[in-house]
């Protein structure tokens, strides 16, 4: 297994703080809401200071064997034992709800390629799939930790004194009889002519006249579309008596030119800063390919405006990929950049979910800029590494700096992290303690919610007893880190692993891992 080093820099900061969503406490954990002010952390009775992490050496970078294997690079076990870095028990980073990478990967590998793996995120695999995590009481998250070590198929740990573990975040779904504040969509729509290709732009317009019928009379939309240039269809429009004109300019949508990803976000960003709405959630939805090759290419230059546009006027961005073609690097980083995140279609089923099923309830937010920090406990963790979020990854002290950007969270979504934890021989009790903290959408407060776990919790064999969930989450990392050529301690051969899926797949009823059994085996057919 692969595993990154980290010199742990300045005071220790807190512990895992939140994004887009939660509730805690898994058996052996507990939590506590807290508000900050001023910087001080304080229990909801305001009775005394709420704990913090402690570095293993008090901060003074004594030596030792602990290690974050976060986002900066990795080194084999072997070199890991013989250089002996500087403890940093802390991990930190983005929340993240993008689903792109898993999408597209199947998509690939059902046209009989392998993906890219530089293409692959593990976190968006395990983010693809329905959690059991508690909801939260009120607006904020739900903290949830547990694990379990991996067998064998003989009934042995593999690697004895590691473990997997979960961090889990939930956010209280949305009710949709209930009151939410009015959408501003701005879609941006890509009608270049790699759109032509069946799949793409025909899906797009099936999923957005869906939509138009969906929405509220006092949401509004604005439609841009773009190839060589950019072109603003319909300003800002509220849906009261206007449906029958939008219809009519989707449906009139048709693909030419080339694709110039950089002038449809500028247009669209400026349509959206004309036409924002005070109160409403106002967001910009990127449907594209995101194969740009007229104009601005470079994604740094694209993403200048988005930020201005965050920055200013909090307008968000949800980005769309379509096509067996996709641009996902683009596409995620102008996600990444716009405070959103990102889905990939490619089914008339799978729009339906996005566009019918998901984006009405979810126009409004949970939280804003979340960010989340595990402090693991140097007497009973060794090592540890973070599979995926390279690209969220937030510096320690940087936790509850809140200029600092996290992710965005809306109702009823899940946030999965998954650790692989190497625990020190004969250790017990306390592990770990996760924090996620976040901005209030609307007033900008800051939360925190905290969960723990201990030894005992973590302790059981994965494939047994195990969560059913915490199963399917450690399926889809071993995949994930399979395709891109990564590993973790236990992981199972292509075959065993869709075995397990397909297991999975019965015992939870669930189509969605029935999916991932199939994608697995695909793999397995390639690489034979």
């Amino acid at each position: 297994m692969k595993l990154s080093t980290r010199t742990y820099r300045g005071a220790a900061a807190a512990i895992l703080a939140g994004g887009m969503l939660l509730t805690a406490g898994c058996g052996a954990g507990g939590q506590a809401d807290r508000s900050s002010h001023s910087g001080e952390q304080r229990a909801n009775d305001g009775s005394k200071p709420a704990p913090v992490p402690i570095a293993p050496d008090g901060g003074g970078g004594a030596p030792a064997e602990g290690v974050d294997g976060g986002s900066e690079g990795r080194q084999k076990d072997d070199a890991l034992e013989d250089s002996k870095p500087a403890a940093d028990y802390l991990s930190t980073f983005a929340l993240d709800v993008d689903t792109a990478s898993y999408g597209y990967a199947r998509r690939t590998l059902a046209d009989g390629q392998r993906p890219q793996p530089g293409d692959i995120r593990p976190e968006e695999f395990v983010n693809s799939f329905r959690q059991d995590y508690p909801q939260p009481k009120g607006d904020g998250f739900s903290v949830t930790v547990d694990g379990a070590r991996p067998r064998g198929a003989e009934g042995e740990v593999d690697g004895e004194d590691w473990s997997l573990v979960r961090v889990g975040l939930s956010t209280r779904p949305s009710d949709r009889a209930g009151e939410r504040p009015p959408a501003a969509l701005t879609f941006v729509i890509d009608i270049s002519g790699s759109m032509a290709e069946p799949g793409r732009l025909d899906l797009v317009q099936e999923s957005l006249g869906i939509l138009t019928d969906e929405l509220r009379d006092d949401d509004s939309i604005a439609v841009v579309t773009f190839s060589d240039e950019a072109e603003t269809r319909l300003p800002m429009t509220r849906l009261k008596s206007s449906r029958e004109r939008i219809h009519s300019v989707i449906d009139g949508l048709e693909p030419t030119d080339s694709t110039n990803v950089e002038a449809g976000v500028r247009t669209g960003y400026d349509e959206a800063v004309e036409g924002r709405r005070r109160g409403a959630t106002n967001r910009v939805v990127l449907l594209s390919d995101a194969l740009a090759n007229t104009g601005e290419t470079d994604a740094d230059a694209i993403l200048d405006r988005i930020d201005d546009a965050r920055r200013e006027y909090g307008i968000t961005l949800f980005g769309v990929g379509v096509g067996s073609e996709y641009g996902d690097e683009l596409m995620e980083r102008l996600a990444d950049k716009g405070d959103g995140h990102t889905t990939y279609v490619s089914t008339s089923q799978q729009a339906r979910k996005v566009f019918v099923d998901q984006l009405p309830t979810h126009v409004e937010l949970r939280a804003r800029d979340a960010k989340a920090q595990v402090a693991f406990d140097p007497k009973t963790v060794k090592q540890f590494r973070l599979i995926g979020y390279e690209n969220r990854a937030v510096a320690d002290e940087d936790f509850r700096n809140d200029r600092v950007d996290g992710g965005e969270v809306g109702p009823g979504h899940t946030v999965t992290a998954l650790y692989a934890v190497r625990l020190r021989e004969g250790a017990s009790g306390h592990v770990a303690t996760a924090t996620v903290r976040w901005l209030d959408p609307r007033t900008r407060a800051p939360h925190e919610q905290t969960g723990s776990v201990e030894m005992d919790a973590i302790d059981g064999a994965l494939w047994d007893g195990a969560s059913k969930r915490l199963q399917v989450t450690a399926v889809a990392a071993y995949f994930a880190e399979s395709l891109r050529g990564g590993s973790m301690p236990g992981a199972p051969g292509l075959g065993e692993l869709a075995e397990r899926a397909g297991t999975l797949a019965k015992s939870t009823e669930d189509g969605a891992v029935r999916q991932l059994a199939e994608a697995i085996r695909q793999a397995q057919r390639l690489r034979d």
